[in-house]
């Protein structure tokens, strides 16, 4: 039995004197990756990262960056059932250092985008990374 499941999530970055600095969640089961969460009935994608961010950060200032979206799919199983899922990806910034984490996670951490490659657990959080950083370099400059 397979089920889809849709979340929607965001590659948060801040500025610094040194540059941009990039948020990772620690999660309970020793992952490190970026705010994401599942999408709830009548949701838009970006109001999910909005509530996600708020909930699993306490972060309220979310900047998005337009014309960044990254979709990434994969499939994990729960039990006997094999879950399709599909999380899409926005680009934001904000101006909040002090990030207060929820109950779902057990730390968080800033980093310059080499560190925040280094530390992500999942190949998907560091390719969605690595799109991210292009796309500002490309909105930014350098």
């Amino acid at each position: 039995m397979t089920a889809l499941t849709v979340s929607a999530g965001t590659v948060i970055f801040r500025k610094e004197q040194g540059g941009l600095v990039y948020l990772l969640l620690h999660y309970p089961a020793g992952h490190w990756d970026l705010v994401k969460g599942k999408m709830e009935k009548g949701e838009s994608p970006r109001q999910t990262v909005i509530r996600e961010a708020r909930e699993e950060t306490g972060i309220r200032d979310l900047r998005f960056v337009n014309g960044f979206q990254e979709v990434i799919r994969y499939d994990f199983m729960r039990g006997s059932r094999t879950i399709h899922k599909r999380v899409i990806f926005f680009l934001a910034e904000s101006r909040t250092k002090k990030v207060t984490i929820s109950h779902e996670h057990t730390g968080y951490v800033w980093l310059d985008f080499e560190g925040a490659v280094k530390k992500t657990t999942y190949d998907n959080a560091r390719n969605t990374l690595s799109k991210a950083v292009a796309h500002l370099s490309e909105t930014l400059g350098p």
